[in-house]
């Protein structure tokens, strides 16, 4: 949209803050505090991100050493949750193993949350054409599903970190833009846009200054949920044998590993099972939770 004709002089002054461009830390805190499925929920997730930082201090075991003296051992004193086919200590390689979920879930979820706020900021404040081509291409690929658009990437480029992280950042992305925009079109009619639009602000300052700080509630509720969905498929992408090489500790590579095992060493399955379902639980419980409190209405801001 051209920049307004008026005078500077004649420009009204800008609107006050509004609520939601001040004051987010604070409000976060009242709002976790006042909501109990988003403290139940940060909890959950705080929990395992403690637990794997702390991984070396609560385990002397190796995540990847081989033992075949010690192969299939049930739980004991010395392998609490047993060991599976190679003899690794099952307990051992799901603590490192969130290390490894919770890097590309949160390192792949910022950039998708970076690259999709960016994207429909630009797409609501510009309209026009631009918003036309983007919401087209936008639709071409979330027509794709997610688990076979990360299939096709990792396949053609192969498995690793960066890769992974990329191929969620590619998919999720898209996810994001809908959201983000939605919630941007709520905003730019506002008086204090116009009035920056008036003032000749560049579009980069009015989404800096004026749009995303009156989303931040819609961008950390989307954040919880996507990581939420990252955790999972990331996961699925491992178990199919698209993702973490062996042998590294990831939950989903240790269910597709000791599945077959399952009748003789059950935790060696359920207990990856367990940790990641724990993870995606606190992680639900928390955008819900801060949905709520906030009055983030997902489905109409998507929309």
């Amino acid at each position: 949209m051209s920049t307004l004709d008026t005078p500077a002089e004649a420009v009204p002054a800008p609107a006050p803050a509004t609520p939601g461009r001040t004051g987010l830390a604070a409000r976060t805190w009242r709002t976790v505090r006042s909501s109990r499925a988003a403290s139940i929920g940060l909890a959950i997730v705080a929990i395992h991100i403690v637990v794997a930082l702390l991984a070396p201090l609560l385990t002397s075991y190796s995540p990847t050493a081989n033992d075949a003296s010690h192969a299939l051992v049930g739980p004991s004193w010395s392998h609490w949750a047993g060991t599976d086919m190679y003899g690794r200590d099952v307990l051992t390689r799901v603590l490192y193993g969130g290390r490894y979920a919770l890097g590309v879930s949160i390192t792949a979820t910022v950039l998708a949350l970076a690259v999709g706020t960016v994207l429909g900021c630009v797409a609501a404040l510009r309209g026009g054409w631009l918003d036309e081509v983007l919401g087209r291409v936008l639709d071409a690929v979330l027509a794709v599903p997610s688990i076979l658009a990360l299939l096709v990437i990792v396949g053609v480029l192969g498995a690793g970190f960066s890769v992974i992280v990329l191929a969620a950042t590619v998919v999720f992305a898209p996810q994001v833009v809908r959201v983000v925009r939605g919630a941007a079109l709520a905003v730019v009619p506002n008086d204090y846009v116009t009035a920056a639009r008036a003032r000749g602000e560049r579009t980069w300052t009015i989404l800096w200054r004026e749009v995303l700080p009156n989303i931040t509630d819609v961008v950390c509720v989307e954040f919880a949920m996507r990581a939420s969905w990252v955790v999972l498929l990331i996961s699925s992408l491992s178990f199919l044998g698209f993702g973490a090489n062996p042998p590294t500790p990831d939950w989903g590579l240790m269910v597709s590993e000791n599945r077959t095992a399952i009748t003789v060493v059950p935790m060696a399955s359920l207990a990856p099972i367990i940790a990641l379902a724990t993870l995606v639980v606190g992680l639900n419980l928390a955008a819900d939770g801060l949905s709520k409190a906030w009055g983030v209405d997902r489905i109409r801001e998507g929309s």
